[in-house]
């Protein structure tokens, strides 16, 4: 899959092909709609699949002081819009001379002159241009002055709820890490290179690779949880049973959000790397002990509570397709 940060440099060949205009965080099951009917609209003509984006995503700009909310950080974005048959992803800075175009401009200079797009999906819900001020209407008149068809793309709804960001956020905010998963169609998770800490999880018996979340991303609900830890190599992941914590450690007076994970397999020195983690299921909420005895024993059940729900399979690591 291609990247391309700016129009100047999107490349000619690609014109032509069948766009799907989202913020994509998440990447969810409604995403994943969209991106299926824009490869039905491509295929015929055998044209390129086109994603555009922006980034930041548009609520960091609005709303600049809103608690982190991000799904998907950029890295993870672009992974699952590539194996879900994404050729070419737009990623556009989403900074005033993009977010003030008249909706008929963003059109014209965007769709039409920068991508040459034959085909647009999008949500039922879509707006863009200036203060929100086209829709989908808009975007089909305009589609026959310039050219292109459109395709308007219903909500997709999974069991009871509608498979939206907002929706996932609520789940994971409240411990439902497991319902995130079934909108999402893919664990939720969260990566980063493992740092150095106080190694107390070494000392107690139970050694783990500390991650810090990203100053925009999701905090879950804090807590205990089964998790797959993935290790990058060469292009592709380990997948390993674990259990974490993610949390302020107040039994040492911790300060700040981390995430320490604890393997159940020998992962070696592992410091510096990329590592990835799956969240599947929330066990118990954090909490405070007496000591280091008490801390060892609930850690031992929950290890005990992690490899049995992880055994599950319900829970496998490839239950949904992953890259």
């Amino acid at each position: 899959m291609r990247i391309v940060r700016h129009l100047s440099a999107f490349p000619a060949e690609f014109r032509g092909g069948a766009a799907v205009i989202g913020n994509f965080d998440g990447v969810h099951r409604g995403h994943r709609a969209l991106i299926d009917r824009a490869i039905d609209c491509a295929q015929p003509a055998s044209a390129p699949v086109v994603a555009l984006t922006f980034e930041p995503h548009p609520r960091r700009v609005f709303a600049p002081d809103s608690p982190p909310f991000r799904l998907t950080p950029f890295r993870t974005k672009a992974r699952l819009l590539k194996r879900f048959g994404v050729d070419v992803l737009v990623a556009l800075r989403f900074a005033a001379p993009l977010h003030q175009k008249p909706a008929e401009t963003f059109v014209a200079d965007i769709l039409v002159d920068g991508i040459g797009a034959r085909h647009v999906v999008v949500g039922y819900d879509f707006v863009f241009g200036h203060r929100r001020g086209g829709n989908t209407d808009l975007l089909r008149s305009l589609g026959q002055e310039h050219g292109y068809e459109v395709a308007i793309v219903d909500p997709v709804v999974h069991g009871d709820d509608v498979c939206s960001s907002t929706m996932i956020r609520v789940n994971l905010e409240t411990g439902r890490a497991r319902r995130a998963a079934d909108l999402l169609g893919h664990w939720w998770e969260v990566q980063g290179r493992v740092r150095g800490g106080d190694r107390r999880g070494r000392q107690i018996g139970f050694p783990t690779a500390n991650l810090h979340l990203g100053p925009s991303s999701l905090r879950p609900a804090l807590g205990v949880y089964a998790v797959h830890m993935g290790l990058e190599n060469g292009g592709t992941t380990q997948w390993i049973p674990a259990v974490a914590n993610l949390g302020t450690r107040p039994t040492f007076d911790g300060q700040g959000v981390v995430l320490e994970v604890h393997a159940f397999a020998e992962v070696g020195d592992i410091y510096g790397r990329h590592v990835r983690v799956a969240f599947v299921d929330h066990l118990r909420p954090e909490r405070k002990f007496n000591g280091i005895d008490e801390i060892r024993t609930q850690i031992a059940a929950d290890c005990e509570e992690a490899r049995r729900r992880l055994a599950d399979p319900n829970n496998a690591v490839d239950l949904f397709t992953r890259g």
